[in-house]
């Protein structure tokens, strides 16, 4: 194994060994709290947090810990650094710069350029109408920035054609300059329900197929924007099934322990518009479809389950699926006998590759931005700052609880270069890298929360939480951790993730182990200090979604 060797460890089951002594003088009481935005770091932590209602023993451990609470001078760059890079990171993914990168007008506005895998260009000429429809949470930024390619069409250009559409968003992920922009086109801009789907995702589901179907066209040109959270906000059942029952289906599949890629051959056999029918729709036009991909790997048939990609699965997989884990009697009957109609041929199955859509070369799909390119972007950032950087993967998932604990035992095996002097990293063939390092990683792990839990949190918080509490019984310092989502929403919470250091858990009052424990991360770290600073890290909407990005920093 060379020096810049890489590997991810995948398992549930990590477990780091302590002494007793040192198990013994590691006190794990409470997280500390850095106020953090993405433009402003917070000052450093003066005070000592309170010690009362603790005991004796409680009291004597905390203030072990009274001399070095504070955040050093490396913890405080360190911080900046971070939410620097996370910063550079998103900005990378936006959906804007994302959009023209891949489509743009050429100067004689006659012809589209489309920048997938393989370059084509449109002739203008032979469409008379552009029908744009868009879903997800960057929907609206990503519909903006291909008007703005047709408003730049030069006097000589095509300036005739009509442009319709419809667009679904969540509520708040819309900005005043989108909403302008979508209106002096005359698109029509609908918000509905995420991450649970509502009658406003049927209902503006239902426009969307009925405007495609209604331009369809030989001569009709369909742009269609998908980014995550798009299955949620285009949701709309089939005949003769509800909301309620794609509900209640949904939390059977969550708790069948199911993979994702089964669940969603079920679900697409409930749904009007997804596996491939939205483009099956819109035949005979053509159809450019711009993906901003939320799921790891970038699977086309499972980004907000494949409305513009033929499926490879059908009503009978899905119905042994349902039989191989005993579902039928968990499931409403309605769902269970539209899945045996299915079979028997008198429900129409999800378009495949045969379709004409498909066969005839009438649809285009183009991933325009994923996490991979978050993660590059982050791992420059680093590298212009001085750290070494690594990159560990865009596709790190599990609990996070446990790749916490992953990252704490990297973090301090890196550590122990420090008090090494009698060796030379750079000599070492074994060294991961040399300080100061950054390593950064992409994907999205999950938190299991057992029913009736009431904590409040997300994933990148948990995340968060759960290192800072390894950091502090590993007595680990000048290390920094940052997780966030890239849309700047982590769970039901206004934050988009967590920022820690070996010193956060002894700068609070609550018990951390407690608040993990109730996957209470929010609550928790949503605590000030005496400086009124908190760990919690709020972007706001930020127009993007391509999963996660964590980095971990020392020095």
């Amino acid at each position: 194994m060379t020096s810049s060797s890489l590997f991810i460890i995948q398992s549930n089951k990590i477990r780091l060994l302590l002494s007793p002594s040192l198990l013994y003088v590691l006190a794990s009481r409470s997280v500390g709290t850095l106020a953090l935005g993405l433009s402003k770091p917070s000052p450093v932590i003066q005070n000592c947090p309170s010690l009362s209602g603790y005991s004796t023993k409680e009291k004597l451990r905390t203030r072990l810990f009274s001399t070095s609470m504070k955040r050093s001078e490396n913890e405080r760059a360190m911080t900046k650094d971070a939410l620097s890079i996370v910063d550079q990171a998103i900005q990378a993914v936006d959906p804007y710069t994302a959009i023209k990168r891949h489509i743009s007008m050429d100067e004689s506005g006659r012809t589209i350029l489309v920048k997938g895998s393989t370059p084509k260009e449109y002739d203008l000429s032979s469409f008379d109408g552009i029908t744009l429809v868009a879903f997800g949470k960057a929907s609206s930024a990503m519909a903006a920035a291909v008007l703005q390619q047709f408003e730049s069409i030069p006097a000589n250009g095509l300036t005739d054609i009509r442009i319709q559409g419809v667009v679904i968003v969540k509520g708040g992920h819309c900005t005043q300059d989108e909403r302008k922009s979508l209106e002096s086109h005359s698109i029509q801009l609908l918000e509905a329900g995420h991450p649970v789907p509502d009658c406003g995702s049927a209902a503006a589901a239902q426009k969307v197929m009925e405007l495609v179907a209604a331009t369809a066209n030989p001569r009709t040109l369909v742009i269609c924007c998908i980014s995550g959270g798009g299955s949620a906000l285009f949701c709309l059942p089939q005949d003769p099934l509800s909301m309620d029952d794609l509900k209640k289906t949904n939390q059977v599949l969550l708790g069948s322990g199911m993979s994702i890629q089964d669940m969603n051959v079920i679900r697409k056999r409930l749904e009007s518009g997804k596996g491939g029918r939205l483009a099956a729709a819109a035949y005979p036009s053509t159809v450019i479809s711009l993906i901003l991909s939320d799921v790891l790997g970038d699977p086309l048939d499972l980004i907000a389950s494949g409305p513009t990609v033929p499926d490879t699965s059908t009503f009978g997989d899905a119905y042994q699926l349902v039989q191989k884990n005993n579902l039928e009697y968990k499931l409403p009957a309605k769902v269970v006998q539209l899945l045996k109609d299915g079979m028997a041929g008198s429900v129409p199955d999800a378009p495949s590759k045969d379709h004409p859509i498909f066969s005839e070369g009438k649809s285009e799909t183009v991933i325009v931005g994923n996490n991979e390119l978050a993660v590059q972007a982050a791992a420059q950032a680093a590298h212009v700052r001085g750290y070494s950087t690594r990159v560990i993967g865009c596709r790190v998932d599990g609990e996070a609880k446990e790749v916490a604990n992953m990252y704490a035992a990297m973090a301090q095996h890196l550590a122990l270069q420090r008090n090494q002097s009698n060796r030379n990293t750079i000599d070492d063939p074994y060294a991961l890298a040399k300080l100061p390092l950054a390593l950064i990683a992409g994907g999205e792990t999950t938190v299991s929360i057992p029913a009736g839990s009431k904590g409040k949190g997300g994933r990148n918080q948990e995340l968060a939480l759960a290192a800072a509490l390894k950091f502090q019984q590993l007595g680990l310092r000048d290390v920094v951790l940052a997780s966030v989502g890239t849309d700047g929403t982590d769970g039901p919470t206004d934050a988009a993730g967590g920022i820690v250091d070996g010193g956060t858990i002894a700068r609070l009052e609550n018990d951390a182990e407690e608040a993990l424990k109730l996957h209470d991360s929010y609550n928790y770290l949503k605590q000030k200090d005496q400086d009124g600073h908190s760990p919690l890290v709020k972007t706001g909407a930020t127009g993007t979604n391509v999963a996660d990005i964590c980095v971990l920093l020392l020095k």
